[in-house]
């Protein structure tokens, strides 16, 4: 039987593939169903605090691609420090 750990893990690493072939927006979004994954497993095992702390995390990497998206992530990136 195959678990939802197994399945994150699997999407983690295909995540980490697209990351890496350049592909930003297509690899937050399997990293978003790898968290949902986690956070499945974590309520399955009764977990409070982890399905808690998964929860913020999807909600801070959710709020990462829609800065993308809008193009708002590009100018912080380019972004010189003039101090």
């Amino acid at each position: 039987m195959i678990s939802f750990a197994l399945i994150g893990g699997i999407l983690l690493n295909i995540g980490a593939y697209l990351t890496f072939r350049g592909k930003i927006y297509e690899a937050v979004i399997v990293y978003l169903f790898a968290d949902l994954c986690w956070i499945i497993m974590a309520y399955q095992r009764d977990d409070f605090w982890g399905t808690i702390s998964i929860i913020i995390g999807v909600v801070f990497g959710f709020l990462a691609f829609v800065k993308m998206r809008r193009g708002d992530m590009n100018k912080s990136l380019n972004k010189k420090d003039n101090n």
